[in-house]
């Protein structure tokens, strides 16, 4: 059942399944909560409260926000967190892993680990080399195209390559109900602000975060020439001994979509571990 609460610039929507401590998910631009569908029954299974939550302008929060930011959107998470008890272990999604960061280093005692999927969370370079590597030009063409075009086409074909080789079961539903949700007013040009906004604001918090963190890479993610080395670049931006990094082989931008069973297994081993128990 969706929940709504009300903060400052608009309402973000969210679900919570399951009893125990709490999980929040945050997806990453262009979609929606549905995109831990696979995870939360795993999570709920294994003793979780799991909050899937709607960022600003997507899913069914509202749309009509005055910025779109990393550290908006943390700041709508810790509302989130809050109004639910807290503390929880925050889990966050491209775009949502930068602003994970950001929260985890606001609110120390509100977040006692970090999960970032794919992240988004450092200031973002180019190198000519780079554009050598399929996968990531054609991703990043499309990026780049649906970001300018607002084109819902231009966007699937994206997921074309940020889904390689192995897709979800209800892969054609899923598709059907992105394209549905973003051609609702308002959708497509909240994603289009959220690609604008640049990670380096995250980026500069990395340095400030005292949760442990564990980064999972897909080795085919097209949104970088090097998942491994982009991965392990936040890693070693984290206070030392903090961080930890995972490579899921042949995952793209969504592992968690692909592989939930096999991000939900090193989540619960990191969550687990001595380091990051709550």
């Amino acid at each position: 059942m969706t929940e709504y609460l009300t903060v400052d610039g608009g309402t973000i929507a969210y679900e919570v399944t399951g009893s125990g401590p709490l999980v929040v998910l945050a997806h990453g631009m262009g979609d929606s909560r549905a995109a831990y569908r696979a995870m939360v029954p795993r999570l709920v299974a294994e003793g979780y409260r799991v909050a899937a939550v709607d960022l600003r302008g997507c899913g069914e929060s509202s749309t009509d926000w005055p910025s779109w930011s990393r550290t908006d959107i943390a700041g709508d998470l810790i509302a989130v967190i809050r109004h639910l008890g807290g503390p929880a272990v925050l889990v966050g999604h491209s775009v949502s892993g930068g602003a994970a960061t950001i929260a985890a280093a606001r609110e120390p005692a509100l977040i006692t680990a970090v999960v970032e999927l794919g992240p988004f969370t450092r200031k973002q370079s180019v190198r000519l080399g780079d554009l050598r590597v399929k996968r990531f030009r054609q991703g990043m063409l499309r990026l780049l195209g649906t970001g300018v075009s607002g084109s819902t086409r231009l966007w699937r074909s994206y997921l074309d390559v940020a889904y390689p080789g192995v897709r979800p079961a209800d892969w054609t539903d899923r598709l059907a109900r992105i394209d549905s949700s973003l051609r609702e007013p308002g959708r497509m040009k909240a994603m289009q602000a959220m690609g604008r906004s640049a990670p380096a604001d995250a980026g500069a918090r990395l340095g400030d975060v005292r949760s442990p963190v564990l980064v999972v890479m897909g080795t085919l993610d097209p949104d970088w020439a090097d998942p491994r080395a982009e991965g392990a670049g936040i890693v070693e931006a984290l206070p030392p001994g903090l961080g930890r990094l995972e490579m899921i082989e042949g995952a793209g931008h969504y592992p968690h979509d692909q592989f939930p069973d096999q991000v939900v297994s090193l989540m619960l081993t990191f969550l687990r571990s001595d380091a990051a128990r709550a």
